[in-house]
Parts: structure tokens; C-alpha cells; sequence
């Protein structure tokens, strides 16, 4: 009786494990974009933050002394100024849980709220609706939906205050109004043009990205005809006159070295735009070790000497849940950025180590070359950004954050300028990745649909 009940347990909870292990790899993704978010809150609230703590005050000595406004509230700018400062003094420090509350509740304060009211206390003067203005067209810089419930939640608290105080610099109540329904078109048409710019943004980089890679592939096919050539005719050559003059030997093993070195390079900017439209989501188990000497031994290295400034420590291999040619043309990229870095220096070497004894097993990848300054590398991840400026697409970079985070990994770089750049790549635990690789493989029709989560 009690094997029975046992197996009536199994058997219901078998479906419920299957499902959780399908959707697993969503639920990494879902978190990985929050961590995200969350960083790109703090950064963006914290520059907030600035100009909030200065404007408060800033305007207050400008509509009170120079230009003279019918309302100014102190009250109210010292409350948004009070608002501000937590994220001015320590924003990393606010918990995650608070974060969006706090931001929501700040900038709603800040900007739709105060602006519009003192456009109403003011009477719809042309210095306050012409702030208005410029705070929804900044505050619509945010999530579309998010600056939608913001703004609306900060002008009804406006108007509500508007009609509970009453204007005492009004002959008759509620004057502003009027003003107020008359430029409110005005107002919505802004935030319909600021929010479809947003979405011109978004599909001119992608159309950008699809127009590169599909460039970058038709230009790697049409070198490999004349490189062909040329590595047949040096062969032709080689034959013909065996017992050439001194040097000439020499010559054409330099061309055909050059041919492959093309050849080889061809084949990375070929996976490079296959890697910009294809799908990212992991689906074989990799060892870092294995990859990492492929890697080094496709590389196309210029010379012998430049080969032994690259060393590789294997601490601890370990597998993770990634595909391996995108996982080769993150470390091409990364070897490659390193390489140019120590040619830019005249000095310095490379060293890949690979340490899988971590909680979070990680690939390190350092160099001793030019480094980054300080004021560039927290863009060195963004789309279409190069440094230094006009060496290349900017798109290397972006591509190993993707394919990166994608596989639920991270990416960071340290860097100081003249000195060192450190690339880490932190991968899940490889009990993780194990029990992804043993976890019975579902119908193709349910990887689809799990695939397409991944990638939202």
C-alpha cells in the first residue's frame, strides 16, 4: 500500500518536474534581465538624482530673484530635493526589492507632479509649460508604460491638489484649467512622437546590425576567390623553379602565410555575422578547456613569437550549456581585442586561465597591453561603440555580451589605462549545467517554444 502511494506521488509529480525543468531556462532569463534592469536603474537614477538635487534649488533663486514667478512653493522643492538625495549619496546601497518604488515614487514626484503643478498655481504661464514640456519629454526616456502610469499618476495628484488648496493668486477658482485643456494636445502629441522615436531607435539599430553582418558575410565570401588564386599561383610557383634564388623560398612562404592568416580570418568574421542571426539560446554541453585550445589553435596568429605571448592554465576544467562555435567566436573576439591591445602597448602578454573550482565556474582572459581608460569602459558592452574610436563596428563586444548572457552567464571587464585589461566570463554552477545536459530532451514543438522565451 505504501509502495502504491509512493508511486501515485511520483506519477504526479513527474509532469510537474518536467515542467520545471522546461521552464528553467526562462526563469534564468527572467532573472538575468532583472539583475540587468536593475542595474541600469541604479545608474540612471543616480544621474537623476544629480540633476534633481541641483535644479531644486538652482530654480528656485532663478523664478524668486531673477525672473519673478506668481507661485513658488520652497516646501515643495525641499520635499523633491530631500527625494533626490538617496540616490545622489548611496544608490547602490537602496535594496532591490525598494528600487522600483523608490523610483517610481521619485520621479513621478519630481517631474509630472511638480511641473504640473506649478503650471496650474502659475496659470499656465509660458515658462512653466514649457518645463512641463521638457519633464515629459525626459521622463518618457523610461519604459514607455512605466513613464504612461507615471505621468498619469503625477498630473492627477497635481490637478487634485489644484482643486483641494484652491489658487490664491486667482480671481475666480480654477483658473488654470482652461489653460491646462488648452495645451493638453500639444502635450499628448509629445509623448506620442517621443515614444515612436524610441521605436525608430530600436529598429534602425537592428536594421543596422542585419545590413552589417549581411555586409560582413557577402564581403568574407568574395575575398575567398582571389585568396584561392593567390594560394594556387604560389604553389605553381614553389613547383616550378625548386632551386630558386636565395630569399625567394622565404617570399612565398610569407604569401602563403598570409593567405591562411585571411583565410582564417575570414572564417571568424563569417561566424561573427552568423552569430548576429542566429538564435543564442544554449543546446550542448562545452568544456572550456577543449575550447579554449581550439581556439588557440585556429587562431590566426601573425608569428611563432606572437603565439608565445599568449599562455593558457587549465586550474580546473569545467563544461557548461552554450554552443560551441558562438562560444568560439566570443573567445576569438576577446583573444583578438587582447592582441591588438598589446600591438597598440609594443609590450605586454596574454594569459587565459581556466578555473572551474569556483561556485561560479569562470574563464579569465588578461592581458598586459594599452588597457582602457577609466572614462570608456562602461561603454566598451554598448552596440556600435569602439575604442579607440574608428577601429572598428562596435559590435564584437555587444555580440560575447549576448551570446553570454544568453547561456545565463556574465561578462566583466577591469581595466587600467597603460597597465591591464581583465575580461571575466562567470558561467552557472556545474551542477546546473549537469542537470541541463542530463534532463530528457522534450518534443522539438516545446524547444521552439522554449527557445523563443530565451530570446524575448
Amino acid at each position: 500500500m505504501k509502495n502504491l502511494l509512493y508511486r501515485s506521488i511520483a506519477n504526479i509529480s513527474a509532469p510537474i518536474r518536467m515542467r520545471y525543468r522546461l521552464t528553467r531556462p526562462a526563469l534564468l532569463a527572467w532573472l538575468l534581465r532583472q539583475d540587468q534592469l536593475h542595474e541600469h536603474a541604479v545608474v540612471r537614477l543616480h544621474f537623476l538624482a544629480w540633476v534633481g538635487c541641483i535644479g531644486m534649488p538652482a530654480y528656485y533663486l532663478i523664478w524668486t530673484m531673477w525672473f519673478p514667478q506668481k507661485f513658488e512653493s520652497p516646501g515643495l522643492r525641499i520635499l523633491g530635493f530631500v527625494l533626490c538625495l538617496p540616490a545622489l549619496l548611496f544608490p547602490r546601497k537602496i535594496k532591490r526589492n525598494w528600487l522600483r518604488p523608490y523610483e517610481f515614487i521619485s520621479v513621478t514626484y519630481v517631474m509630472p507632479f511638480f511641473f504640473s503643478y506649478m503650471f496650474l498655481m502659475n496659470h499656465g504661464s509660458a515658462v512653466w509649460g514649457e518645463s512641463l514640456l521638457l519633464a515629459l519629454i525626459l521622463l518618457f526616456q523610461f519604459d514607455s508604460l512605466w513613464a504612461l502610469l507615471s505621468c498619469s499618476a503625477g498630473a492627477l495628484a497635481a490637478c487634485l491638489l489644484y482643486v483641494v488648496l484652491g489658487d490664491p493668486n486667482a480671481s475666480g477658482d480654477f483658473h488654470a484649467l482652461p489653460l491646462v485643456l488648452e495645451q493638453a494636445p500639444i502635450y499628448v502629441f509629445t509623448i506620442v512622437i517621443v515614444a515612436l522615436t524610441k521605436i525608430g531607435r530600436r529598429l534602425l539599430a537592428s536594421e543596422k546590425l542585419a545590413g552589417m553582418a549581411q555586409a560582413l558575410a557577402m564581403v568574407s565570401h568574395e575575398l575567398r576567390t582571389p585568396l584561392i588564386s593567390i594560394s594556387a599561383n604560389v604553389r605553381g610557383i614553389a613547383r616550378a623553379i625548386p632551386g630558386a634564388e636565395e630569399g625567394v623560398p622565404e617570399a612565398l612562404e610569407r604569401i602563403g602565410f598570409e593567405v591562411r592568416h585571411m583565410n582564417q580570418m575570414i572564417d571568424l568574421f563569417l561566424m561573427s555575422a552568423a552569430a548576429m542571426n542566429q538564435q543564442l539560446a544554449p543546446n550542448e554541453r562545452v568544456s572550456m578547456a577543449e575550447l579554449v585550445n581550439g581556439v588557440i589553435g585556429r587562431y590566426p596568429f601573425v608569428s611563432g613569437e606572437q603565439r608565445r605571448l599568449v599562455s593558457v592554465v587549465v586550474r580546473s576544467d569545467f563544461a557548461f550549456r552554450g554552443r560551441q562555435e558562438l562560444a568560439s567566436v566570443v573567445l576569438l573576439n576577446l583573444l583578438r581585442n587582447a592582441l591588438k591591445a598589446l600591438q597598440r602597448a609594443g609590450k605586454g602578454k596574454v594569459r587565459i586561465i581556466v578555473d572551474g573550482a569556483r561556485k561560479r565556474p569562470r574563464l579569465l582572459l588578461m592581458d598586459s597591453g594599452c588597457g582602457i581608460p577609466a572614462r570608456q569602459l562602461p561603454y566598451i558592452f554598448e552596440r556600435f561603440y569602439s575604442y579607440p574610436a574608428n577601429t572598428g563596428a562596435g559590435i564584437g563586444l555587444a555580440l560575447c555580451k549576448d551570446i553570454v548572457h544568453a547561456w545565463h552567464g556574465k561578462i566583466r571587464c577591469r581595466s587600467r589605462e597603460d597597465l591591464y585589461t581583465v575580461f571575466a566570463l562567470e558561467f552557472p554552477p556545474a551542477r546546473r549545467a549537469a542537470d541541463a545536459s542530463t534532463t530528457p530532451r522534450p518534443p522539438r514543438a516545446i524547444n521552439d517554444r522554449v527557445e523563443r522565451v530565451n530570446e524575448a
